[in-house]
């Protein structure tokens, strides 16, 4: 197996009226996230972003606006994730970026990674979250649009 590379994207998808799409992990209980994934050979957090998008709901960000917020994270990886990861390796770096659809936009799940998905109001979702990357990614829509935490 080879390694993940230690930088990642987060993808805060949301609609106009501030629902985020939630999706809870296949491999953990209870576990909800937004869109997140490693970077493979040669990809920039761009590309990463666009293909997890895609792998993991089945839109395609070509006919959306891809929000890069110029924005990342560093955060020691989890102890029961460790193993995906060289050896020497205990911290990522998650580079976040943004993405408004429509509400009546069909989700696709991949079934390896994710067993169901809501659509969730900005608030209680920070709430829903289990990390706290994807939090400061809400919070961020929070401040961009203004709305009141």
């Amino acid at each position: 197996m080879a390694f993940k590379r230690p930088i990642s994207s987060l993808v805060l998808i949301y609609t106009e009226g501030f629902k985020v799409l939630l999706m809870e992990r296949a491999d953990r209980k209870d576990f909800w996230q937004s869109i997140t994934g490693s970077l493979e050979d040669n990809e920039t957090p761009r590309e990463a972003a666009t293909r997890e998008v895609f792998e993991e709901t089945g839109i395609n960000t070509q006919q959306f606006t891809l929000e890069d917020w110029q924005l990342f994270h560093d955060y020691e990886i989890y102890d029961h994730w460790r193993y995906r990861y060289a050896p020497d390796i205990t911290h990522n770096t998650e580079h976040i970026f943004a993405l408004k659809v429509p509400s009546s936009t069909p989700i696709q799940l991949s079934a390896d990674e994710h067993i169901r998905y809501l659509w969730v109001d900005w608030k209680d979702a920070m709430d829903k979250v289990f990390s706290w990357t994807n939090k400061e990614a809400i919070k961020k829509l929070a401040e961009i649009y203004q709305l009141k935490l």
